[in-house]
Protein backbone atom coordinates (compact mmCIF):
# COMPACT_ATOMS: atom_id res chain seq x y z
CA UNK A 1 0.00 0.00 0.00
CA UNK A 2 1.34 3.15 -1.33
CA UNK A 3 2.17 5.74 1.63
CA UNK A 4 -0.74 8.13 0.95
CA UNK A 5 -3.50 5.97 0.77
CA UNK A 6 -2.21 4.29 3.64
CA UNK A 7 -2.56 7.67 5.76
CA UNK A 8 -5.92 8.53 4.01
CA UNK A 9 -7.17 5.03 5.26
CA UNK A 10 -5.41 5.34 8.81
CA UNK A 11 -7.37 9.46 9.03
CA UNK A 12 -10.82 7.57 8.22
CA UNK A 13 -9.94 4.70 10.46
CA UNK A 14 -8.87 7.14 13.43
CA UNK A 15 -12.16 9.80 12.65
CA UNK A 16 -14.52 7.00 12.89
CA UNK A 17 -13.28 6.02 16.98
CA UNK A 18 -13.05 8.50 19.58
CA UNK A 19 -9.96 6.70 21.12
CA UNK A 20 -7.04 4.72 19.55
CA UNK A 21 -3.59 4.03 20.10
CA UNK A 22 -0.53 3.50 18.61
CA UNK A 23 -0.52 -0.47 19.01
CA UNK A 24 -3.90 -0.50 17.74
CA UNK A 25 -2.76 1.60 14.72
CA UNK A 26 0.52 -0.76 14.00
CA UNK A 27 -1.48 -3.89 14.15
CA UNK A 28 -4.92 -2.72 12.22
CA UNK A 29 -2.18 -1.52 9.18
CA UNK A 30 0.75 -3.85 9.76
CA UNK A 31 3.47 -1.07 10.14
CA UNK A 32 6.25 -0.24 13.00
CA UNK A 33 5.80 1.51 15.56
CA UNK A 34 8.33 4.19 14.55
CA UNK A 35 5.98 4.43 10.87
CA UNK A 36 2.74 4.87 13.08
CA UNK A 37 4.10 7.43 14.89
CA UNK A 38 5.41 9.13 11.18
CA UNK A 39 1.97 8.95 10.22
CA UNK A 40 0.14 10.20 12.94
CA UNK A 41 2.33 12.82 13.10
CA UNK A 42 1.81 13.93 9.16
CA UNK A 43 -2.17 13.66 9.80
CA UNK A 44 -1.86 16.17 12.59
CA UNK A 45 0.48 18.53 10.69
CA UNK A 46 -2.52 18.38 7.88
CA UNK A 47 -4.81 19.85 10.25
CA UNK A 48 -6.56 16.88 12.31
CA UNK A 49 -7.68 17.65 15.77
CA UNK A 50 -5.81 15.15 17.85
CA UNK A 51 -5.07 14.98 21.24
CA UNK A 52 -2.55 12.87 23.28
CA UNK A 53 -3.41 11.65 26.26
CA UNK A 54 -0.38 10.49 28.62
CA UNK A 55 -0.07 7.49 30.39
CA UNK A 56 0.73 3.46 30.29
CA UNK A 57 -2.39 2.81 28.31
CA UNK A 58 -2.50 6.21 26.75
CA UNK A 59 -3.11 6.92 23.24
CA UNK A 60 -5.28 10.06 21.19
CA UNK A 61 -8.72 11.03 21.30
CA UNK A 62 -9.91 12.74 17.84
CA UNK A 63 -12.16 16.16 18.63
CA UNK A 64 -15.22 16.55 17.30
CA UNK A 65 -14.73 18.93 14.97
CA UNK A 66 -12.91 17.16 13.08
CA UNK A 67 -13.34 17.41 8.73
CA UNK A 68 -12.39 15.20 6.16
CA UNK A 69 -12.15 15.46 2.79
CA UNK A 70 -14.97 13.71 0.36
CA UNK A 71 -14.44 10.28 0.05
CA UNK A 72 -12.78 9.12 -3.28
CA UNK A 73 -12.61 5.53 -4.44
CA UNK A 74 -9.56 3.86 -6.10
CA UNK A 75 -10.56 1.94 -9.92
CA UNK A 76 -9.74 -1.32 -7.63
CA UNK A 77 -12.08 -0.08 -4.86
CA UNK A 78 -14.88 1.04 -6.99
CA UNK A 79 -14.61 -2.20 -9.25
CA UNK A 80 -14.35 -4.51 -5.66
CA UNK A 81 -17.53 -2.67 -4.83
CA UNK A 82 -19.34 -3.61 -8.10
CA UNK A 83 -18.44 -6.96 -8.03
CA UNK A 84 -19.28 -7.55 -4.08
CA UNK A 85 -23.10 -5.39 -5.47
CA UNK A 86 -23.53 -7.88 -8.73
CA UNK A 87 -22.52 -11.61 -6.46
CA UNK A 88 -25.37 -10.52 -3.75
CA UNK A 89 -27.97 -11.11 -6.99
CA UNK A 90 -30.20 -13.99 -6.41
CA UNK A 91 -28.76 -14.28 -2.86
CA UNK A 92 -31.94 -13.26 -1.08
CA UNK A 93 -30.58 -10.78 1.26
CA UNK A 94 -32.26 -8.19 2.76
CA UNK A 95 -32.67 -4.41 2.06
CA UNK A 96 -32.15 -4.82 -1.59
CA UNK A 97 -35.60 -3.97 -3.06
CA UNK A 98 -33.75 -0.70 -3.70
CA UNK A 99 -31.14 -2.31 -5.95
CA UNK A 100 -31.72 0.59 -8.73
CA UNK A 101 -31.37 3.22 -6.53
CA UNK A 102 -27.91 1.89 -5.08
CA UNK A 103 -26.57 1.19 -8.33
CA UNK A 104 -27.43 5.07 -9.85
CA UNK A 105 -25.93 6.58 -6.76
CA UNK A 106 -22.80 4.28 -6.92
CA UNK A 107 -22.22 5.45 -10.45
CA UNK A 108 -23.08 9.35 -9.71
CA UNK A 109 -20.05 8.62 -8.04
CA UNK A 110 -17.67 7.91 -10.41
CA UNK A 111 -15.99 9.01 -13.68
CA UNK A 112 -17.04 7.94 -16.93
CA UNK A 113 -14.03 5.84 -17.76
CA UNK A 114 -14.91 4.13 -14.42
CA UNK A 115 -18.43 3.80 -15.47
CA UNK A 116 -17.40 2.18 -18.76
CA UNK A 117 -15.48 -0.01 -16.75
CA UNK A 118 -18.55 -1.61 -14.77
CA UNK A 119 -20.77 -1.67 -18.27
CA UNK A 120 -17.98 -4.43 -19.03
CA UNK A 121 -17.75 -6.33 -16.40
CA UNK A 122 -21.24 -6.35 -15.73
CA UNK A 123 -21.21 -7.86 -19.35
CA UNK A 124 -18.51 -10.37 -18.65
CA UNK A 125 -19.79 -11.50 -15.30
CA UNK A 126 -22.02 -13.67 -14.48
CA UNK A 127 -22.59 -15.67 -10.80
CA UNK A 128 -24.24 -18.64 -9.78
CA UNK A 129 -28.06 -18.53 -9.91
CA UNK A 130 -27.69 -16.19 -13.34
CA UNK A 131 -29.03 -17.62 -16.66
CA UNK A 132 -26.50 -16.94 -19.14
CA UNK A 133 -28.71 -16.98 -21.87
CA UNK A 134 -30.62 -14.43 -20.32
CA UNK A 135 -28.05 -12.51 -17.50
CA UNK A 136 -31.16 -10.52 -16.65
CA UNK A 137 -33.08 -13.69 -15.59
CA UNK A 138 -32.69 -15.15 -12.64
CA UNK A 139 -33.23 -18.53 -11.14
CA UNK A 140 -34.41 -17.79 -7.55
CA UNK A 141 -36.90 -14.58 -6.58
CA UNK A 142 -34.12 -11.77 -5.62
CA UNK A 143 -35.65 -11.37 -2.65
CA UNK A 144 -35.74 -13.29 1.01
CA UNK A 145 -38.41 -14.04 2.87
CA UNK A 146 -40.54 -11.19 3.71
CA UNK A 147 -40.17 -11.13 7.22
CA UNK A 148 -36.72 -11.34 7.46
CA UNK A 149 -36.25 -7.39 7.23
CA UNK A 150 -38.41 -7.24 10.18
CA UNK A 151 -36.68 -9.96 11.99
CA UNK A 152 -33.69 -8.00 11.34
CA UNK A 153 -35.68 -4.22 12.35
CA UNK A 154 -36.49 -5.95 15.41
CA UNK A 155 -33.51 -7.24 16.59
CA UNK A 156 -31.72 -4.22 16.27
CA UNK A 157 -33.83 -2.95 19.50
CA UNK A 158 -33.86 -6.12 21.22
CA UNK A 159 -32.59 -9.95 20.94
CA UNK A 160 -35.25 -11.17 23.20
CA UNK A 161 -37.89 -12.66 20.57
CA UNK A 162 -40.76 -14.23 20.57
CA UNK A 163 -41.34 -16.27 17.60
CA UNK A 164 -43.46 -18.21 15.37
CA UNK A 165 -42.38 -21.36 13.86
CA UNK A 166 -44.98 -23.29 11.28
CA UNK A 167 -43.67 -26.79 10.16
CA UNK A 168 -46.02 -29.43 8.65
CA UNK A 169 -49.50 -27.16 9.39
CA UNK A 170 -48.01 -27.22 13.55
CA UNK A 171 -47.97 -24.00 15.07
CA UNK A 172 -45.40 -23.22 17.82
CA UNK A 173 -44.11 -20.18 20.17
CA UNK A 174 -40.42 -19.90 21.45
CA UNK A 175 -39.65 -17.13 23.52
CA UNK A 176 -35.63 -16.77 22.44
CA UNK A 177 -32.90 -15.07 23.10
CA UNK A 178 -31.00 -14.47 19.43
CA UNK A 179 -27.80 -15.47 19.61
CA UNK A 180 -26.64 -15.24 15.82
CA UNK A 181 -28.88 -15.01 12.63
CA UNK A 182 -26.80 -16.54 9.45
CA UNK A 183 -27.18 -17.87 6.25
CA UNK A 184 -25.95 -21.13 4.83
CA UNK A 185 -26.57 -23.57 2.05
CA UNK A 186 -29.25 -20.48 1.00
CA UNK A 187 -30.67 -20.99 3.90
CA UNK A 188 -31.22 -18.34 6.40
CA UNK A 189 -31.41 -19.68 10.37
CA UNK A 190 -31.50 -18.32 13.62
CA UNK A 191 -29.28 -19.95 15.98
CA UNK A 192 -31.23 -18.77 19.36
CA UNK A 193 -31.43 -19.88 23.04
CA UNK A 194 -35.00 -20.64 24.31
CA UNK A 195 -35.60 -19.10 27.24
CA UNK A 196 -37.88 -21.99 28.59
CA UNK A 197 -36.34 -24.88 27.56
CA UNK A 198 -32.72 -23.20 28.06
CA UNK A 199 -31.24 -24.74 25.25
CA UNK A 200 -29.76 -23.97 22.12
CA UNK A 201 -31.59 -24.41 18.80
CA UNK A 202 -31.74 -23.44 15.22
CA UNK A 203 -35.03 -22.10 13.07
CA UNK A 204 -35.26 -21.74 9.46
CA UNK A 205 -36.37 -18.15 8.85
CA UNK A 206 -38.37 -19.59 5.98
CA UNK A 207 -40.63 -21.09 8.89
CA UNK A 208 -41.19 -17.60 10.55
CA UNK A 209 -44.66 -16.62 10.41
CA UNK A 210 -44.86 -13.89 12.93
CA UNK A 211 -41.70 -12.52 15.20
CA UNK A 212 -42.46 -9.54 17.84
CA UNK A 213 -40.21 -8.81 20.80
CA UNK A 214 -40.67 -10.92 24.04
CA UNK A 215 -42.31 -8.86 26.29
CA UNK A 216 -41.94 -10.63 29.89
CA UNK A 217 -40.59 -8.49 32.81
CA UNK A 218 -38.84 -11.69 34.02
CA UNK A 219 -35.95 -12.26 31.40
CA UNK A 220 -32.88 -14.31 32.08
CA UNK A 221 -29.47 -12.09 31.76
CA UNK A 222 -27.30 -12.66 28.72
CA UNK A 223 -24.55 -13.41 31.33
CA UNK A 224 -26.48 -16.27 32.64
CA UNK A 225 -27.66 -17.06 29.30
CA UNK A 226 -24.26 -17.47 28.07
CA UNK A 227 -23.63 -19.35 31.14
CA UNK A 228 -25.73 -22.32 30.91
CA UNK A 229 -24.80 -22.33 27.09
CA UNK A 230 -21.80 -22.96 28.42
CA UNK A 231 -22.31 -25.78 30.77
CA UNK A 232 -23.97 -27.61 27.76
CA UNK A 233 -21.13 -27.12 25.11
CA UNK A 234 -21.20 -30.43 23.57
CA UNK A 235 -17.93 -32.41 23.44
CA UNK A 236 -16.37 -33.33 20.05
CA UNK A 237 -16.51 -36.79 19.36
CA UNK A 238 -16.03 -37.17 15.74
CA UNK A 239 -12.61 -35.94 14.23
CA UNK A 240 -11.48 -36.70 10.76
CA UNK A 241 -8.53 -35.49 8.29
CA UNK A 242 -9.75 -34.67 4.85
CA UNK A 243 -7.54 -35.17 2.00
CA UNK A 244 -8.47 -33.47 -1.80
CA UNK A 245 -11.24 -35.58 -2.80
CA UNK A 246 -12.40 -35.44 0.89
CA UNK A 247 -12.80 -31.58 0.50
CA UNK A 248 -14.59 -31.45 -3.04
CA UNK A 249 -17.15 -33.73 -1.62
CA UNK A 250 -17.66 -31.86 1.46
CA UNK A 251 -18.02 -28.46 -0.95
CA UNK A 252 -20.81 -30.25 -2.23
CA UNK A 253 -22.50 -31.19 0.69
CA UNK A 254 -22.00 -30.80 4.63
CA UNK A 255 -24.77 -31.02 7.32
CA UNK A 256 -25.88 -28.09 9.47
CA UNK A 257 -23.61 -26.56 11.69
CA UNK A 258 -20.38 -28.58 10.80
CA UNK A 259 -17.56 -26.81 9.57
CA UNK A 260 -13.80 -27.50 8.41
CA UNK A 261 -10.11 -25.65 9.30
CA UNK A 262 -7.76 -26.03 6.16
CA UNK A 263 -4.77 -27.61 7.45
CA UNK A 264 -2.09 -26.32 4.80
CA UNK A 265 -1.79 -23.05 2.83
CA UNK A 266 -2.98 -24.63 -0.52
CA UNK A 267 -6.41 -25.87 0.99
CA UNK A 268 -5.78 -29.52 -0.19
CA UNK A 269 -5.78 -31.07 3.35
CA UNK A 270 -8.22 -30.34 6.63
CA UNK A 271 -9.71 -31.52 9.45
CA UNK A 272 -12.84 -31.65 10.97
CA UNK A 273 -13.99 -31.33 14.44
CA UNK A 274 -17.68 -31.96 15.60
CA UNK A 275 -20.22 -33.71 18.04
CA UNK A 276 -22.57 -36.47 16.91
CA UNK A 277 -25.53 -36.56 19.55
CA UNK A 278 -25.70 -40.46 19.18
CA UNK A 279 -28.64 -40.52 20.76
CA UNK A 280 -30.51 -39.12 17.89
CA UNK A 281 -31.60 -41.68 15.28
CA UNK A 282 -32.12 -39.61 12.45
CA UNK A 283 -28.53 -37.46 13.21
CA UNK A 284 -26.81 -40.33 13.28
CA UNK A 285 -28.65 -41.57 9.73
CA UNK A 286 -27.68 -38.58 8.48
CA UNK A 287 -24.11 -38.44 9.44
CA UNK A 288 -23.37 -42.36 8.71
CA UNK A 289 -24.68 -41.62 5.25
CA UNK A 290 -22.64 -38.26 5.01
CA UNK A 291 -19.19 -40.19 5.72
CA UNK A 292 -19.76 -42.46 3.08
CA UNK A 293 -20.19 -39.61 0.57
CA UNK A 294 -17.08 -38.26 1.83
CA UNK A 295 -15.47 -41.54 -0.10
CA UNK A 296 -12.37 -42.74 1.11
CA UNK A 297 -9.78 -39.80 1.47
CA UNK A 298 -10.73 -39.18 4.83
CA UNK A 299 -8.63 -40.54 8.43
CA UNK A 300 -10.91 -41.03 11.20
CA UNK A 301 -8.76 -39.78 14.13
CA UNK A 302 -12.26 -40.37 16.52
CA UNK A 303 -15.28 -41.44 15.96
CA UNK A 304 -18.45 -43.00 18.00
CA UNK A 305 -18.62 -46.75 18.39
CA UNK A 306 -22.41 -46.26 17.10
CA UNK A 307 -21.56 -44.16 14.27
CA UNK A 308 -18.85 -47.08 13.24
CA UNK A 309 -22.11 -49.61 13.56
CA UNK A 310 -23.92 -47.63 11.71
CA UNK A 311 -20.96 -47.62 8.72
CA UNK A 312 -20.34 -51.30 9.32
CA UNK A 313 -24.25 -52.11 8.81
CA UNK A 314 -24.39 -50.10 5.70
CA UNK A 315 -21.01 -51.29 4.04
CA UNK A 316 -22.50 -54.99 4.76
CA UNK A 317 -25.88 -54.65 2.49
CA UNK A 318 -23.38 -54.79 -0.51
CA UNK A 319 -21.75 -57.92 0.75
CA UNK A 320 -22.35 -60.80 -1.42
Amino acid sequence: MKKVERINIIMRYINNRSHFTISEIMQEFNISRSTAIRDIREIEAMGMPLVAEVGRDGGYFVMNNSVLPTVRFTDNEIKALFIAFMATRNQQLPYLKSRQSLAEKLLGLISENQQDDLVLLNQILLFEGTNPNNPDLLDLSDLPHPILEKLIQILLLDRYLLITIEEEKIVKTYPIYLLHLYREKSLWLIEGFDLKEENREIFPVDNLTNVEPYPTKKRLSKKNILEKLSKQEEVINLVLELGPKAIAQFKKYHPLKVSISYTNPYQTTAILKTFINVNNSGELTEITNWLLFLGEDIKVREVPEEVLEGLHERVCLFCP
